[in-house]
């Protein structure tokens, strides 16, 4: 498997897993239908341990634009492995999605409300105010991408090494985004990778889906330049405190 197709899967199996548990507790006459914050971020905690255990031999399980740009900022990653590792993660997010539509196609069917059938898809503020909004998928990317530097080492230098996030550190990860999402994902539903947001929104757009919503574009930028500027952050303070 190459790095490329490791970033792909794994990133397929975080979304399905991600947005699947979220899918199974907005969305009409679920077993899961309306089993709050806490199983949404738990079982996104642990979609991201599963992607990481699929991906984290290979490629070292990126699985977000964010962990990988962050990385080539701080000199852990070549930077010409930048674009494969992205458009494999805007793929596999894409297929993800697609995935949990296919499995709760009769959900979404049954689902009167169309912002709970997008809220299975991508992210929306709990409160529109975009600055605010930003700066808060700002600061929950920072705290992903500066825990991560801490949880791989200062060893990574190509893009063919391992970074740590193998079947040993999966675990530390897992618990960094739960937490994330437990104290800071309250306001804009923590995206936290450009991938996980744009990928599924696209296919939104994309899929035929009954009395859906639109894709809100005007917000559709904040959870990919937000995420990428928090990781931006996060590297240049670890590389001033290293």
């Amino acid at each position: 498997m190459t790095p490329f197709i490791a970033e792909l899967l794994g990133t397929m199996v975080l979304i399905l897993l991600g947005n699947g548990v979220v899918a199974n507790v907005v969305l009409k006459d679920t077993k899961g239908n309306g089993g709050g914050w806490i199983v949404i971020t738990t079982g996104w905690a642990l979609a991201v341990f599963v992607g990481v255990i699929i991906a984290g031999p290979v490629s070292g399980a990126h699985l977000n634009p964010a962990v990988t740009i962050g990385l080539a900022v701080a000199g852990k990653f070549a930077w010409a492995a930048v674009p494969g590792y992205i458009l494999a993660q805007l793929i596999g997010a894409m297929a993800g999605a697609f995935l949990v539509w296919l499995m709760h196609k009769d959900h979404f069917d049954d689902t009167a409300d169309a912002g709970l059938k997008a809220a299975a898809f991508c992210t929306a503020p709990a409160k529109r105010n975009l600055p605010i909004n930003f700066i808060c998928e700002l600061i929950a990317t920072f705290v992903l991408i500066f825990s991560i530097f801490y949880i791989t080492g200062a060893e990574i230098t190509s893009s063919h090494d391992p970074i740590g996030l193998g079947s040993v550190g999966a675990l530390p990860v897992a618990f960094v985004v739960w937490v994330i999402g437990l104290s800071l994902g309250g306001t804009t539903g923590y995206a936290i990778n450009p991938a996980r947001d744009l990928g599924p929104r696209l296919v939104h757009a994309a899929l035929p889906i009954r009395n859906k919503a639109g894709n809100d574009w005007g917000y559709a930028w904040i959870p990919v330049l937000a995420p990428i500027s928090g990781a931006i952050v996060a590297a240049f303070l670890y590389m001033l405190l290293n």
